[in-house]
């Protein structure tokens, strides 16, 4: 008897045979698809449906290929069935316009019975129904007897890529386990006997919004067969878990937990074929990039990762071991897949951290639940509020709870649970709106019994961590659900607290379930205080979360502070030694700097400071950061930092030959990372205190192109090079001046000409003669020089003149004579008066004299004014 291939050689086999029919063997895609629609790659053709769907030209009209995918819908199954997974992988040969119905039908046929040398009475097709064309073929050209062609429904075999576009029809291939049944009642639903292998899609046909079918100019061929279902059939083993693709893991795991694989009983073999479905994907998915967190991908990763700590436990391994099985996967995978040993240590660290700390949830739950199934028996129903406890003050997942208690033959009360968990919702939204306690005076009563926060962000972006203390409105409050703003506090974090003239850090805290974004963080007597508010699930005190910073933050604050020093020695270098710093902000899109200096530098100051700074950026000088005793660190001369309070031990930054300040910020480790550094603006903020605003970084860049599309913009307006844009925007403004002049000697005319018109409207009182009249769209200027010219013409005489030139702006003018002022008028008081009518007030001389005011509708009343006390008072 031959020895059956391994699963190497059936991949490779499948490979070498379509490679051999003109097919390019192309390598298998990240399990991070391209297309955002799904989480995962979960499909042999998905790296290829923006062929299938026309969005792209295919770089071959044929390929194959092995390609890694994982599904998670059916995760219950895995272990407790012969062959379902979450990772698989699957082999496909593709046509992109090329070969159709017929030779796919027959190459597959080929590779089956000739090349894998299954016995063609063993394989069963299956066509859909009303697809005669492949039915004929399966018999008549490739020979099946018409009985072994199932014909089935759209269900099971047609293929749609969505409510439009292309689909088609499906054919499959089955293997027959028990041939000695016959051939009388064969049903391919029966997984028992049959197995499918091999699945051949024809899409041949493109749907309409009616749902009407037409035929595809291109025919296009996706086939896949799974790899693992294969070897179980040739390797002849009674699931695939127990081919050399899976049982190697299995073999390990059972090795470190002391079991006989054999010989144990169907639950343990399930929680290590589960370890070994479980371990693979991880791998895999750790190999492509993807890390544990709660969200998307990392979530199911983090989900397949404790799944395989708790199976593990289930077989009585109580010591550290995913990296152990992890080994195996990655020694498996190797020669198809070499980038998995490259990425060995990341793999075993992220299972090491993630075992660590779910074991701690699992201890303590576990141990609750075991004694709380012994108090029920065994057919019984665990209480709701008792898996809430578990949940609640354990983290204890209660999926897990269901797991466990199914294996033991018990329930879980799960609308009991859930009401549980809304009183608990109430519970905190009821303390919310009833009490109000400053966050610091809930700090004050947590500094008795918590350890300050560890700060691990000099050297670590994430870490794990446990919410020590929660508080909503300074309040503390045992657990927060979605949409809830909170104050976190954790045992230790990744996270910059707003301290030395740096902001907080921004980001994630992620938990079973739970996201919070981070906006800012504040550090209150040793502790780091996290504001954020909980965008999904629910947050309790004791939960382990992911804490996360936003890296592209931290590297433009970065930048930003190490500018700050290097402006400050730049300004003691070129404009003086004695400068000092007054104050500071390092945000994550500017810095500024505030310095004690007398005056305001010059523009050539500014340049030179800038440039010196970009040229110590360019030199590449290397940070040096130590940790000394204070007094040594500044005889060393570091300069300390503006409000700064320091301990016995400081924390040096050395630039040397540049800049040494003693800092707690964080900062780039090259000043090359900084990029460039531009000066914004330079101003006074107090008496002998001047503030330069700048950038650095990518704000630079930002800043820049912001500039550089003004630039353009008006390069275009005025049709000038931009060189020539200051000279033309200097013509513009003299054009514009001269015209100015222009329009205010055409207004003064125009008030002129009006004012003329009002000689004849002249009221008489004795020997005196006075006009009060409102000119519209005159303007103050205007007014007064037609009102000392009416009084000139009058003689002897008064003018009041008032002008709404604009809303909310009026007016007045008051010119009085010689011979009026000995009547006791003063133009100033009398203007200002009248002034006040319309809101407004003003004054002047004697004899000429302006006013004004904002209520523009009270003009009107205001000249009534006028016009009574001069009849009165020239009376």
């Amino acid at each position: 008897m031959a020895t059956p291939l391994t699963g190497a050689q059936i991949r490779q086999t499948f490979l070498d045979f379509f490679a051999s029919k003109g097919h390019q063997i192309l390598p298998s895609a990240s399990l991070v698809p391209e297309d955002p629609t799904v989480l995962l790659t979960i499909a042999g053709m998905l790296p290829f449906k923006p062929i299938f769907l026309g969005q792209r030209t295919a770089e071959f009209p044929r390929a194959t290929t092995s390609q890694k995918c994982i599904r998670t819908n059916d995760i219950e199954n895995v272990g407790r069935t012969a062959r379902h997974h979450t990772f698989f992988e699957m082999l496909g040969n593709f046509s992109f316009g090329d070969y159709f119905k017929s030779q796919a039908i027959a190459w597959a046929w080929e590779l089956s019975t000739q090349v894998y040398r299954l016995p063609p009475e063993r394989v069963v097709v299956s066509v859909f129904e009303e697809d005669d064309e492949a039915f004929v073929i399966w018999r008549d050209e490739i020979g099946i007897p018409a009985h072994r062609i199932q014909r089935m429904g759209a269900d099971d075999n047609f293929w749609v890529s969505g409510p439009t576009g292309p689909c088609g029809p499906c054919s499959e291939l089955y293997y027959d386990f028990k041939p000695e049944l016959g051939d009388a009642a064969i049903d391919l639903e029966d997984d028992s006997r049959f197995i499918e292998f091999y699945n051949l899609v024809f899409m041949q046909y493109n749907r309409d919004v009616e749902g009407n079918l037409t035929p595809l100019q291109n025919q296009n061929i996706d086939t896949g067969m799974g790899l693992e279902r294969m070897a179980q059939i040739l390797q002849q083993v009674p699931n695939n878990y127990e081919t050399d693709l899976i049982f190697p893991i299995v073999q390990t795991a059972a090795e470190i937990a002391g079991i006989d694989y054999a010989q144990a009983e169907p639950a343990t073999q399930i929680a290590l074929k589960v370890i070994g479905d479980h371990i693979r994907a991880v791998v895999h998915m750790l190999t492509d990039g993807i890390t544990v967190s709660n969200e998307g991908r990392g979530y199911v990763l983090r989900r397949l990762i404790r799944r395989v700590i708790r199976y593990g436990r289930l077989l009585g391994i109580n010591k550290e071991f995913t990296p152990l099985v992890a080994e195996t996967a990655i020694a498996l995978s190797e020669v198809a897949y070499p980038n998995v040993r490259q990425m060995e240590l990341t793999i075993k660290l992220a299972l090491q951290r993630e075992e660590v700390r779910f074991l701690k949830t699992l201890e303590f739950g576990e141990g609750e639940l075991t004694a709380l199934m012994q108090q029920i028996g065994e057919g019984g129903q665990i209480p709701g509020d008792s898996a809430f406890k578990l949940y609640d003050t354990y983290g204890f997942p209660v999926e897990l709870t269901e797991e466990i208690a199914a294996e033991q033959g018990l329930t879980v009360d799960m609308a009991g649970f859930q009401a549980e968990m809304e009183k608990q919702r109430q519970r905190s939204r009821d303390a919310v709106e009833t009490i109000d306690l400053t966050v610091q005076s809930a700090i004050n009563q947590l500094a008795d019994h918590l350890h300050e926060t560890e700060f691990l962000g000099y050297t670590q972006a994430a870490t794990d961590a446990e919410v020590q203390a929660l508080m909503v409105s300074g309040k503390t409050v045992p657990m927060a659900e979605a949409g809830t703003e909170v104050q976190v506090i954790l045992d230790q974090t990744p996270f910059y607290a707003e301290s030395g003239g740096q902001v907080g850090d921004r980001g994630y805290l992620s938990g079973e379930n739970v996201v919070v974004r981070v906006t800012d963080v504040q550090k209150e007597s040793g502790f780091f205080i996290h504001y954020g508010r909980i965008e999904r699930g629910t947050l309790h005190v004791a939960d382990v979360v992911q804490a996360q910073i936003d890296l592209a933050c931290r590297r433009r604050a970065q930048a930003n502070h190490t500018a700050t020093h290097l402006l400050q020695s730049a300004l003691k270098q070129i404009v003086d030694d004695s400068i000092s710093q007054a104050g500071s902000l390092v945000a994550f899109d500017r810095l500024r700097f505030d310095f004690h200096c007398p005056r305001a530098l010059t523009p050539d100051e500014l340049q030179q400071v800038e440039d010196q700074i970009n040229t110590w950026i360019a030199e590449a000088h290397v940070a040096q950061i130590s940790v000394l005793p204070l007094a040594e660190a500044k005889a060393r001369g570091a300069i300390a930092m503006f409000g700064e309070k320091y301990g016995n031990e400081v924390r040096v930054l050395d630039l040397p030959g540049v800049s040494m300040e003693l800092c707690g910020g964080t900062h780039v480790s090259n000043t090359a990372e900084i990029g460039l550094f531009k000066i914004v603006s330079e101003t006074g903020v107090a008496a002998g205190i001047r503030r330069i605003e700048g950038i650095a970084g990518p704000a630079v860049l930002e800043y820049l192109n912001t500039r550089d599309e003004v630039v353009k913009d008006l390069s275009d307006r005025f049709k000038v090079k931009p060189e020539e844009i200051p000279e033309r925007i200097t013509t513009l403004q003299n054009e514009l001046k001269a015209t100015q002049k222009q329009l205010e000697a055409a207004k003064a005319q125009l008030a002129l000409a009006k004012a003329d018109s009002l000689l004849a409207t002249a009221e008489v009182i004795g020997t005196f003669r006075f006009i009060v009249a409102q000119l519209d769209g005159v303007d103050a200027e205007s007014l007064k020089t037609a009102a000392e010219q009416l009084q000139q013409k009058l003689a002897q005489g008064a003018v009041v003149l008032g002008s709404a030139s604009e809303p909310g702006k009026v007016t007045l003018v008051a010119a009085f004579s010689p011979e009026v002022m000995k009547k006791g008028l003063n133009a100033g008081k009398f203007v200002g008066a009248i002034a006040k009518i319309c809101g407004g007030g003003g004054g002047g001389r004697p004899n000429l004299a302006q006013a004004g005011g904002r209520d523009e509708s009270k003009l009107p009343e205001a000249l009534d004014a006028a016009k009574t006390q001069l009849q009165q008072e020239l009376a």
